[in-house]
Order: structure tokens, then sequence, then C-alpha cells
């Protein structure tokens, strides 16, 4: 049954990715960023990313809106050839918060791939790249509740906070272009 579910999952999961997909660049627009509705959002035109993901920077990225806790959306994203989305810059974080804002219409807290489950203070990105790119909201890691796990999107200033990782929230996932 568990099997069964989990499976429906996934198909409603791929359905929702593939009817969100990202619309191409307009005719003309040789920038490489995507203009749509009056707002812009940096995508990189030449990326070959599976439907349903966008691409910045040899990268694609996949909002997946079904709540999980860290470790299974982890294991999703691994199902689909990638890791949680590490980020390394703060225009690589507005690609991914552009992209999580244009589905949704907000702004949810959403799971990215930080961890310092393994040491306390010592993050890391579960791509194995390295975590140089700090964007913790004020006060921020508190270990609030040996929060070991990174999200997005957090308070007023939409920054990383680190929260449980027993918590069940979206995510997004990230895999090289090829």
């Amino acid at each position: 049954m568990k099997v069964l579910i989990v499976s429906l999952l996934v198909c409603a999961m791929m359905a929702l990715t593939r009817a969100a997909a990202v619309p191409e660049t307009e005719p003309g627009n040789n920038t490489g960023l995507l203009v749509h509705e009056g707002k812009s959002h940096i995508v990189n035109s030449s990326s070959s990313c599976p439907s349903g993901w966008s691409g910045y920077n040899g990268r694609c990225f996949l909002y997946v809106p079904t709540a999980m806790t860290w470790a299974d959306a982890e294991k999703n994203c691994l199902y689909h050839g990638g890791n949680l989305a590490s980020v390394h810059s703060f225009d690589e974080h507005h690609v991914i918060q552009s992209m999580i804002l244009r589905i949704t219409q907000m702004y949810p807290l959403t799971w990215l791939g930080g961890s310092d489950a393994q040491q306390e203070g010592s993050w890391f990105w579960s791509d194995g790249t390295a975590f140089m790119f700090n964007f913790w909201s004020p006060g921020q890691p508190d270990n609030g509740g040996y929060a070991h796990c990174l999200l997005m999107n957090y308070g007023d200033l939409k920054k990383f906070d680190d929260q449980p990782c027993n918590l069940r929230m979206p995510f997004v996932c990230a895999k090289r272009l090829f």
C-alpha cells in the first residue's frame, strides 16, 4: 500500500513540475534574461534541462512542492539524478527564489541541501560542494531544537535558517548539466 501511495505522489509531483515548466526567453532576447509578465528572471537560455526544471549557470533546479523531511527530500532528489540544491552566490539564491515565487506566488520555507548534522557548526552541502556562501538570517544559525538542516525564505529578509531535519517542507533539487 505504501509503495502505491509513494508511486502516486511521485506521478503527481512529476505532473505538477511539468505544468510549471519555465517558459523560453522571448524571441530576439539574447541576454539570457527571461521577461515574463513584466518580471525578469535570470535563466540560462542555452540550458538543456529536463522538462519542469529551470536552468542557471550550468545547473538545473526543480522546486518540489510536496512537503518531506530533509532526508526524504534528499532521497527524492537523488532519484531525479541530483541532490538538494546548494547555493553559491546571491544571484543563484535569487534565481531559485524567483522560480519558487513563479510557481507558488509566495515564498514558502523550503529545504536546501545544507546540513551540519555531522558536526555542529560545520556546514556542508549534500552535493559535496564547498559551503562558501553564507546568507543566514540575523541570529542564525542558532541550532534551536537540534536544528541541523538548512532552509531558505526564513524571516522578513527571506534568508537561510537552520531547522530540525524531521520537519516536513517543500524543497529544491539541483543537478549539473552534462
